[in-house]
């Protein structure tokens, strides 16, 4: 076995563990702390249960799978879009992505009271694909075109602007002014059982396409005229792997609410350790993701005791200095 092989195989094996590990303090620590034993018997199916243990433990599971998700999803995407792009700075957060899809959801609740999840993704799809465009397209203008350090700031800045209508949409809907603070925020309280199967299928979709182009990604890295001469319909390729970004997004977004860094951190975490081939690169950032975000729910329960801190907050806590680092690192990049 190539020696490339097993430390991919090393890095899975650790992976998995620690999310095994991420998952039982999911279950275990929080506002009310309950053993693993405790645990083991919900698990199990056991009646031996108090009412309280299996409700807390019942809302925990749906908050771990929701947290696993969402934290998959958004890593996945961030891989995919530093490969598709050439971006090592590529995040759906920094680069407008989160925040376009974050409006049109509040926007369609707004102004068209739309209320189910899969209505949520339809218009955080449509959001985050616009925001999309627009960053590429406004980043683009001038000498150089859409350098890294250019699509960033232009993220950054279409972010500002559209985090500013968002916020002053939400001050506009009373009713639901507490719920949608929430959620702009970033959070996976609350989360619903009934609502992680349409979400679990968008994702999947968006998923299984960005997966399967990996192979396609690898090539996009030598070049698009040396991907072409390998076979690859470029602009066709490239179009698909936007739109399953962008599904990934916004189907997320309407979950859980715009999170970032994690489409940073967990790919750069991961290239460290097994280097670019997006073979290895997505499924491992995928499930480096989920981690994260369900270290990020754990954390966050029992960092301000009695109050909750919303893994959007959490997260960048964390993805701040590494961006920080990142930019420092891509300085000789030219504006």
């Amino acid at each position: 076995m190539p020696a490339s092989t097993q430390k991919r195989a090393v890095v899975l094996l650790v992976l998995l563990v620690v999310f095994g590990a991420a998952a039982v303090l999911s279950f275990t620590v929080g506002a009310r702390a309950i053993s693993f034993n405790t645990v083991l018997t919900y698990l199990t199916g056991s009646e031996n249960l108090g009412q309280t243990d299996a409700a807390v433990l019942s809302q925990r599971l749906v908050r771990t799978l929701w947290a696993a998700m969402v934290g998959a999803a958004l890593a996945l995407a961030g891989a995919g879009m530093q490969g598709v792009t050439r971006n090592p700075l590529g995040d759906p957060g920094i680069l407008g992505v989160n925040a376009g899809a974050s409006f049109a959801v509040v926007a369609g609740i707004t102004f068209f009271s739309v209320q189910s999840t899969s209505a949520y993704a339809a218009w955080a799809f449509v959001g985050a694909a616009i925001a999309s465009v627009l960053v590429y397209s406004l980043a683009s203008l001038g000498r150089g075109g859409a350098t890294p350090v250019k699509l960033a700031l232009m993220g950054a800045a279409i972010s500002a602007g559209l985090g500013s209508l968002t916020t002053a949409l939400i001050l506009q809907n009373q009713n639901a002014l507490d719920s949608l603070r929430r959620w702009q925020v970033g959070t996976v309280a609350g989360a619903r059982l009934e609502d992680l199967t349409p979400g679990a299928f968008l994702l999947l979709i968006g998923a299984l396409i960005l997966l399967s182009g990996a192979k396609t990604i690898n090539n996009f890295a030598l070049g698009d005229d040396v991907a072409a001469s390998l076979g690859e319909n470029v602009a066709l390729k490239r179009l698909l792997m936007a739109l399953a970004i962008t599904l990934l997004v916004g189907t997320s977004v309407a979950l859980a609410g715009p999170i970032a860094f994690i489409g940073l951190m967990a790919p750069h975490t991961v290239r460290a350790l097994v280097g670019s081939d997006y073979r290895a690169l997505l499924p491992l950032s995928a499930l480096f993701g989920a981690v994260i975000l369900i270290l990020a729910d754990t954390v966050g329960r029992v960092i301000l005791p009695p109050q909750e801190v919303q893994v959007g907050v959490t997260t960048v806590i964390v993805g701040v200095p590494v961006f920080i680092y990142l930019v420092r690192r891509a300085k000789a990049v030219n504006l």
